[in-house]
């Protein structure tokens, strides 16, 4: 796996470093992962799965060639983590699955945005073509972010998800390399 130079810390006064999952990591991780879920807003579950569960599929994917970077406060606290999953198939290696989020008092302070960048420094060097996502077609704030990033939508999932009875669409976006460097 090659390795890629990542920031270690924000701009300016930004309160978080950006650095690959450790197994010193998993473990807040899963309490930000289980934070976003019972928001109920921005990822397809309402709680983190089992720590065991959520431990091997970092652990799995890693091995099957993940970049899973984690933000950390001052303190290490795990406050967001941004991964890229690369597909199995043969046909479809040259793409890859991204997932990301921040707990809630750190959005809008430029961690997104960070984490993004590195993650997709590390796609390029990678020779990954294709990146793609799913987001919630209300989380504005998200597709801004994606927008920004050179990602653009490619359809809508109507009736996506269903939360408290309420359904909503989402949007696949995808950023293509060849498309950047056209």
């Amino acid at each position: 796996m090659a390795t890629v130079a990542l920031p270690s810390q924000l701009e300016d006064d930004a309160p978080c470093r950006i650095v690959p999952i450790g197994r010193e990591h998993l473990a807040g991780f899963h309490e930000a992962l289980d934070r976003i879920a019972r928001e109920g807003r921005y990822l397809a579950m309402l709680q983190a799965p089992p720590f065991a569960r959520t431990r091997r599929f970092v652990l799995d994917s890693l091995r099957d060639g993940a970049i899973h970077l984690v933000a950390l406060a001052d303190d290490e606290t795990v406050v967001g983590w941004c991964d890229l999953r690369p597909k199995a198939a043969a046909t479809l290696r040259h793409s890859a699955v991204l997932g990301m989020g921040v707990i809630a008092p750190f959005r809008g302070r430029g961690v997104g945005s960070q984490m993004l960048a590195a993650v997709l420094t590390a796609a390029d060097a990678r020779g990954l073509r294709r990146t793609e996502l799913i987001v919630r077609a209300d989380n504005h704030a998200a597709i801004a972010l994606y927008r920004r990033f050179g990602f653009a939508e490619e359809g809508r999932c109507r009736q996506y998800l269903r939360i408290d009875g309420e359904d909503h669409d989402a949007l696949l976006m995808a950023r293509l390399t060849s498309e950047r460097t056209a």
